[in-house]
């Protein structure tokens, strides 16, 4: 049976770093300055034969409910509330705290298991620090190196005796079995899983509402949110399931991210990883929204962020927030879509989708736009169907000659989608102009409803087979 464990704690005590060491990835975001989490952040984790829900947490500090400390506690509190077990873990090197007496009061008015962890215990100065842990009446405490790994096996067993009933059989999990899509000439395909959740990152710059856009589209408030810009660190992941239109329901793994501001205003080590953070959510992830701020949208930073998320091959929709403080919204959207058109040529007809974090409007449609584009950039083209709409093109519009010679396109394929990649064969191909094989993507985009994905194109050139040199034919 599956459980959830949350790591609770005053700042800097390394929870992050023990969520690491479980989940076995370095996921969260770890920096010796305190504060460093503020979202709570869920992981698969695994200790021997037990598989449970473990949850990061921002530290504990007092603070006003208004304010951002008093907010990231609410966080903590609900994950104290939809947790199975907690583990309070300590600095043993610090010792016990009036800021650890203080909330150990607050996890034990909660109810729940708990499991006294006393961290950074390795060598002699954390000793004296494991043994002060008695005096928390959360009983004995367990020596741990989260950094090393020491103490591990302890914990296992807390959690086999703080848990009896989660943790008499080990989680069960089921293998999905891939079955290859053979694709013949004349038979269109997709590569499209319905079955694995869709992953979706929402990036943007800072303060442009990607967390409350997420709330709102989840219906509570998960993530940290509030008027200061840079709240969000990590890139948290929230699965989730969604009905769509027509009643099928989908699962949905969003990621929440830190806002990317230039890089000449990043400043610090604990920004640099935040947005290689990011970067790294982007990569993952199947298709990106970029949320641009409607009151002053296609700045350069967004300009550079979409074209960081067609290089990296991902589906793409722009999503406009604060759409709710748009005056005359009709005549702007169509000013903004025409002005994305213009911007980017290389996502050229990119959904372009008006939404509002605040307010709920828009979401419907966006999350529309994503499964949409999602669809497109897995779509497999059958050769057939390529060919029969290169002839003509190549026919009326001809590649122009180099040197003399002739480009020659013969025939042309798709070998992959995700996103959509197509090779050309024929001769002379290596002179083949830029400007050509943008023509050639346009007329695909367009042809074939390719908006909102990057296409690919590649050559090959044909060789002469009478020829033991292998000279290319002219």
């Amino acid at each position: 049976m599956s459980f959830t464990v949350a790591i609770i704690g005053r700042p800097n005590v390394g929870k992050s770093t023990l969520f690491n060491r479980l989940v076995g990835k370095k996921l969260a975001l770890v920096d010796d300055q305190p504060g460093v989490t503020r979202d709570r952040r869920e992981g698969l984790a695994k200790i021997a034969d037990l598989s449970f829900t473990i949850v990061d947490t921002a530290g504990l500090e007092e603070g006003d409910v208004a304010s951002l400390s008093g907010r990231m506690r609410a966080q903590t509190e609900a994950a104290i509330e939809m947790a199975d077990a907690i583990f309070f873990m300590i600095d043993a090197r610090t010792g016990v705290t009036p800021t650890d007496r203080y909330f150990s009061q607050l996890v034990r008015r909660s109810g729940k298991p708990i499991i006294l962890l006393a961290n950074k215990a390795e060598g002699k100065a954390g000793q004296a620090g494991a043994i002060e842990a008695f005096e928390l009446g959360l009983g004995d405490p367990i020596p741990l190196s989260a950094e090393h790994g020491e103490g591990i096996p302890e914990l296992y067993d807390s959690l086999r005796e703080a848990l009896p009933e989660e943790t008499a059989l080990p989680a069960e999990f089921e293998e999905e079995i891939e079955s290859p899509l053979v694709l013949g000439d004349e038979e269109d395909g997709s590569e499209l899983d319905a079955s694995k959740p869709l992953r979706v990152a929402v990036v943007g710059r800072p303060n442009a509402g990607k967390s409350t856009l997420l709330n709102r589209i989840l219906g509570e408030e998960r993530l940290l949110t509030g008027p200061e810009a840079g709240i969000t660190r990590d890139s948290i992941a929230v699965e989730f399931p969604y009905t769509r239109r027509d009643g099928a329901v989908r699962k949905v793994k969003m990621f929440d991210t830190a806002g990317l501001r230039k890089r000449a205003n990043v400043q610090g080590k604990l920004e640099k990883l935040a947005a290689a953070d990011t970067l790294r959510a982007v990569r993952f992830a199947e298709v990106v929204v970029v949320l641009l701020d409607a009151t002053i949208p296609f700045e350069k930073q967004d300009l550079t962020i979409i074209d960081l998320v067609a290089r990296e091959g991902r589906g793409l929709v722009i999503g406009l927030n604060k759409w709710d403080l748009t005056p005359d919204p009709n005549r702007r959207l169509l000013e903004l879509r025409e002005e994305a058109d213009r911007l980017l040529p290389q996502v050229k007809g990119t959904p372009v989708v008006p939404v509002s974090g605040l307010t709920g409007a828009g979401l419907e449609r966006l999350m529309e736009a994503i499964f949409k584009v999602h669809e497109t950039w897995n779509i497999r083209i059958s050769t057939g169907r390529l060919n029969r709409w290169l002839g003509p093109v190549i026919e009326k519009t001809p590649p122009p000659a180099v040197s003399g010679w002739r480009i020659k396109i013969r025939y042309m394929t798709q070998p992959k989608a995700r996103p959509p990649h197509f090779v050309i064969f024929g001769n002379q191909l290596d002179e083949l102009p830029t400007s050509y094989e943008r023509f050639l993507i346009n007329g695909l985009r367009e042809t074939f409803a390719l908006q909102g994905v990057p296409i690919r194109i590649s050559t090959r050139n044909s060789k002469n087979p009478f020829d033991k040199g292998g000279r290319r034919i002219r």
